[in-house]
């Protein structure tokens, strides 16, 4: 991935915040017939903090039926991409000529190596770390505790593995490359805007480049 340097980020902890933000990865290894992609949550195998990601371990799982479970073999390299919140800018929010439209984003691209794990325990407890991290960051308190005996009898379909992170990309790109009153006004923007992963986009952007929040005022003002 080509990352310009000013879009790079200079501390791991944001680059945690968009893995754990955004655990529905996208999961790519290479097939017999090229690049073979799922869509499934991965999450870290503990909650200690990481001073350097590598050397880390994720997990995951997937429905063994699945062609891409019967292509996994141990030791194979794989890509994991995680995207975090990202918006499309108009030059009409710029509001100067000349001007190009673009796209503000970060992603995270994961290089590791496979380790499949054996069916019943091993499996079973991917699934319920997956669990708890997912309903304790995302979920309503939900108490898995009465449903185990279900998870059991769902376990022989579930392919569950580890990753051992090798290598990290990642990219923030949140209008580095503008002025000042530019980037002012991109969060505005994104700010004030509804769709998609907007206001998540204009909280990084304020994290990221020092940008104070906007009060109601400069909203309508936007």
């Amino acid at each position: 991935m080509l990352v310009p340097g000013s879009f790079a980020a200079t501390d791991v902890a944001p680059v945690i915040d968009v893995m754990r933000s955004n655990p529905l990865a996208c999961f790519v290894v290479t097939g017999d017939d090229g690049p073979v992609a799922s869509h499934l949550p991965v999450v870290f195998a503990t909650d200690d903090a990481c001073d350097d990601l590598v050397g880390a371990t994720l997990l995951g799982h997937m429905n063994r039926t699945n062609p891409q479970w019967a292509s996994l073999a141990v030791g194979q390299q794989a890509l994991v991409i995680f995207q975090g919140p990202h918006g499309y800018i108009s030059p009409v929010v710029y509001g100067v000529v000349p001007a190009a439209p673009t796209w503000n984003f970060s992603v995270v691209h994961v290089h590791g190596t496979v380790r499949l794990l054996d069916p019943g325990k091993a499996a079973l407890a991917v699934v319920r770390r997956t669990v708890q991290v997912l309903e304790g960051r995302f979920g309503l308190g939900w108490d898995m505790t009465d449903s185990l005996a279900y998870f059991e009898r769902l376990e022989p379909g579930v392919g569950a593995f580890e990753l051992r992170i090798d290598a990290v990309e990642s990219m923030f790109k949140l209008s580095q490359d503008q002025p000042r009153e530019v980037q002012e006004k991109v969060a505005a923007w994104f700010e004030g805007s509804t769709a998609g992963t907007h206001r998540e986009l204009a909280g990084q952007m304020r994290t990221h480049l020092g940008i104070a929040a906007h009060t109601e005022a400069d909203l309508d003002d936007a």
